[in-house]
């Protein structure tokens, strides 16, 4: 029922977003150098590793020193973190574009990732897509999270995200695989949407 309900949803989503990906991808082309989309490798489930797509929000060639760095000390600060409205993003980043910064205020550059789910490589709801050196990190209780597949939305998201820690976001994500059930994913589907606007 979660795969069905994944295809159903996010087939739709293509069809009906269709005009909006467009014009999204005409104006991060034309906004700065380098192409629309940005494809990263991330951990699946059961960290298989997959090609996770975006929109586009950096300068090109960007170097991701600052955000190892950033999320290293986030992680490995433990409970002793302090909460950040930019969870696994830097605040102030310098690599972002003016554009890009709207697009992640707005998470309008998760919409490919439709296309993810579509391939079966992600689910609607699920764990945040992580990074294989992030997970490298991880503690075993928290490497739970590769139980099922990543999602463009989550518990944590919906649960207070400006206010969490990174280690209470994957507390989340783990907990979410423990309770995951169809209701649960239509429960945190239904509160996305407000959980944006809040933090918009």
């Amino acid at each position: 029922m979660k795969r069905a309900l994944d295809l159903l949803l996010a087939s739709a989503g293509l069809i009906v977003l269709a005009p909006l990906l467009l014009v999204l991808w005409a104006v991060v082309r034309i906004g700065s150098p380098g192409p629309a989309v940005f494809r990263q490798e991330r951990l699946g489930l059961h960290e298989k590793p997959f090609t996770m797509l975006k929109f586009r929000s950096m300068s090109t060639g960007a170097n991701d020193a600052i955000h190892r760095a950033y999320v290293s000390q986030m992680l490995k600060a433990g409970d002793r973190a302090e909460p950040t409205a930019g969870l696994y993003k830097l605040e102030g980043d310098p690599r972002v574009t003016r554009l890009g910064a709207w697009l992640r205020r707005t998470s309008l550059d998760e919409l490919p990732q439709l296309v993810n789910v579509v391939r079966g490589e992600m689910s609607l709801v699920g764990p945040r897509p992580s990074l294989a050196w992030e997970a490298e990190l991880f503690t075993d209780e928290q490497r739970a999270r590769f139980a099922t597949r990543p999602g463009l939305t989550g518990l944590w998201q919906v649960s207070g995200r400006a206010r969490l820690t990174m280690p209470q976001a994957l507390a989340l994500d783990v907990e979410y695989v423990r309770r995951q059930s169809l209701w649960l994913d239509l429960t945190i589907l239904a509160r996305t949407l407000p959980a944006l606007r809040r933090t918009a």
